[in-house]
């Protein structure tokens, strides 16, 4: 199964972690239909205040963040600015106001999965999280990774998806797990660790935090495996609204092709995880 990992590792952007690389998950060759949204008396979107760098009050108590602006943004192409609005609500109050008709889409981060796929019309997947390698900065460990590790510790925390990806295809490493990411990080810091396994996000996080003090870097690309980390982020309608999330595809690839997306997304990850 190793070369099909890393031929997902490449077709995410490569190995070049020295440089913000944003990621790209639209083919800008694909013809998508610019659905006509004119009969459409408003487009809300619900998401919540809680779930920062993507959803939050700022410091004014404004709702910001990477979801707003993408909804916004989404709006705008989609020619109806004027009928966009965006409601903040509690996480477990998000599907009642949908399926009440009071609003038209959730972006806050639900999970296309089997099960949520049964109550949820999806839009295509906007943000995936790849796994990352996380290591000391005066260590070298480039392309190929697999070649690299043989033999090295490296750090995951016990019993989570990144274990198992790690031990399915990274066998020849020496594995050692932890309770919590904490305990992780501080054995990396502190060399007792060769290298650390796991969410790319999360990792860019701390890489870019007072805590890592620039200790450490990414190693090698990003690797995108839905079988083990899910399908990523998309925005939910109605089970029976698919024209409306066929619509956001629309939008969400235009946004990618325009550059728009990737203004974004390194505004709220200056530290990419891609």
């Amino acid at each position: 199964m190793v070369p099909i990992l890393i031929g997902m590792q490449l077709l995410a952007g490569g190995a070049r972690a020295a440089e913000p690389q944003v990621p790209v998950l639209w083919d800008a060759k694909e013809r998508l239909p610019k659905p006509d949204l004119s009969a459409l008396p408003r487009l809300r979107f619900l998401t919540t205040t809680d779930f920062p760098p993507f959803n939050f009050l700022d410091n004014a108590g404004r709702l910001s963040g990477f979801h707003v602006d993408l909804a916004r943004a989404i709006c705008a192409e989609l020619g109806v600015a004027d009928k966009c609005q965006i409601q903040a609500l509690p996480w477990a109050e998000l599907d009642g106001a949908l399926q009440r008709g009071e609003g038209e889409a959730i972006i806050a981060g639900i999970a296309p999965t089997q099960e949520s796929r049964q109550k949820y019309a999806f839009s295509r997947s906007y943000l995936q999280f790849p796994a990352r390698f996380i290591m000391p900065k005066g260590k070298a460990l480039t392309e190929p990774i697999l070649d690299k590790l043989r033999g090295k510790r490296v750090g995951v925390i016990a019993g989570s998806a990144h274990e198992r990806m790690l031990r399915d295809y990274f066998g020849t490493v020496q594995i050692v797990p932890f309770g919590k990411p904490d305990d992780v990080y501080g054995e990396l810091k502190a060399g007792k660790i060769d290298a650390a396994f796991g969410d790319g996000m999360r990792f860019a996080f701390w890489l870019g935090g007072t805590d890592a003090a620039g200790c450490c870097r990414f190693a090698g690309g990003p690797y995108l495996a839905p079988e083990y980390l899910g399908a990523g982020m998309a925005i939910a309608t109605r089970a029976d609204d698919r024209a409306l999330a066929a619509a956001f595809d629309y939008a969400l690839q235009e946004i990618s092709v325009k550059g728009a997306f990737a203004e974004f997304y390194l505004r709220y990850f200056p530290v990419s995880f891609f």
